[in-house]
């Protein structure tokens, strides 16, 4: 097959992988925004190689021709959670979505691959509109945990080094390094509440901050020097001092303010 046969083969899974990034990628904006914690903390998608996937049809003795109706992941979409529980929640979410249809789940969480590798897997139909029409295709999305993807990049990086042929005293280390990231997890999951309640503080207080500087660029128009600068230094003595309840006072006091001068605030 030609090389601008393929190119052309493949515009539609850029077209997926990029839809796909940018509405998980809201997702967890959104939820940001909202002053909700996001099950998915980091969204990366990739484009399977012509290489690569000519590499995996001989393998699996598919002929070229078959290829986007017999592989499953020419697209693919990771994405990384915090904890082992949120796996699940992000996976009750897709399987809700309406623009997605599931084909497969596969539980390596659970039942973790010899090799120790664990992540969850949905093989998913993701329409796309091109210029020749809509086109459905198959999308694999990985769910796992910071850590689990930690190991999972090091060991692929190992097996292309190795051809896949791994030396023993290689595997036996990654197995060995398998079951410490699920007890790392285990300790994040003891802690999670703790750790959710910090970063929802920091959250909250970056969107609250955010807001504060936009009323007070928005008050220079129309206070004087004197008043402006007042109110900056107390915005920097909360910020350093307050709580994250005064800092919502001082900006509802500014939303006054601003009122007061026809200003509609974000």
């Amino acid at each position: 097959m030609e090389i601008q046969k393929w190119r052309e083969i493949l515009i539609p899974y850029e077209l997926a992988v990029s839809e796909l990034e940018i509405k998980f990628n809201h997702m967890i904006k959104e939820s940001r925004m909202v002053g909700r914690y996001s099950y998915i903390e980091q969204v990366h998608g990739r484009v399977k190689t012509l290489s690569s996937i000519l590499d995996k049809a001989k393998r699996k003795g598919i002929d070229v021709e078959e290829v986007t109706e017999k592989i499953c992941d020419i697209a693919g979409i990771r994405l990384i959670c915090q904890f082992v529980e949120d796996i699940e929640k992000v996976v009750q979410i897709i399987r809700e979505r309406s623009d997605m249809e599931i084909v497969e789940e596969i539980d390596y969480v659970k039942e973790s691959k010899p090799s120790g590798y664990r992540s969850y897997h949905i093989v998913v139909l993701y329409e796309v509109i091109t210029i020749y029409g809509k086109k459905k295709l198959y999308v694999e999305i990985q769910i796992r945990t910071l850590a689990m993807n930690f190991w999972s990049t090091i060991e692929h990086s190992l097996q292309y080094k190795y051809s896949e042929n791994l030396p023993d005293y290689i595997r036996a280390r990654l197995l060995a390094s398998a079951q410490a990231v699920v007890d790392l997890d285990k300790e994040m999951s003891m802690i999670r509440e703790d750790i959710m309640m910090a970063q929802d503080f920091f959250f909250g207080k970056a969107r609250i901050v955010s807001e504060i500087k936009n009323n007070i660029q928005n008050l220079y128009k129309f206070e004087n020097r004197e008043a402006i600068l007042n109110i900056q230094n107390e915005f920097f003595e909360l910020y350093r001092h307050g709580t994250l309840d005064e800092l919502e006072e001082f900006n509802q006091q500014l939303d006054l303010i601003a009122a007061r001068h026809g200003v509609q605030s974000l």
